[in-house]
């Protein structure tokens, strides 16, 4: 099985071959983000360690598209759009909703959780689980929902 960052150099191969320039920039772009903090902190990324950068990218460009939006800058927003778009591309299916409140719910119960006390054990299992699928946003909103009961 190939890793993220075998499948993101191939990605680059294929549409530098169908000559898919704006594709080639983004993609080149966040292999260089995964070289730079490899670099900077002496390690090899696992697909893991991509897909945290993969989703910081994505989340970069979803608030720049929200600014170009709200300023009527359809130029601009249709570029960031592009650029989530083809990064997305390398992230797995988000989980729905419904799958975030059921995993949550499983985790609390099978940590036996009952306050916020453990709420950051229960936030670091679900994290794990959920890496590249959900938002660690939802997800601390619906584990502090369910503790606080």
């Amino acid at each position: 099985m190939s890793s993220l960052k075998d499948n993101l150099s191939e990605k680059i191969k294929t549409a530098m071959k169908a000559r898919e320039l704006e594709t080639v920039k983004v993609l080149r772009n966040v292999q260089a983000v995964i070289k730079q903090i490899e670099i900077d902190r002496q390690i090899t990324l696992d697909d893991n360690g991509v897909l945290e950068i993969l989703q910081k990218q994505t989340k970069q460009r979803q608030e720049s598209l929200a600014i170009f939006t709200a300023n009527g800058r359809e130029d601009l927003a249709q570029k960031e759009q592009f650029e989530i778009d083809v990064i997305g591309e390398f992230l797995p299916q988000a989980m729905s909703e419904d799958e975030i409140v059921a995993l949550v719910n499983a985790e609390i119960a099978k940590q036996g959780a009952t306050g916020m006390q453990q709420m950051g054990s229960v936030m670091n299992a679900l994290k794990a689980q959920t890496t590249g699928r959900a938002d660690p946003a939802i997800l601390s909103k619906l584990v502090k929902q369910t503790l606080q009961g």
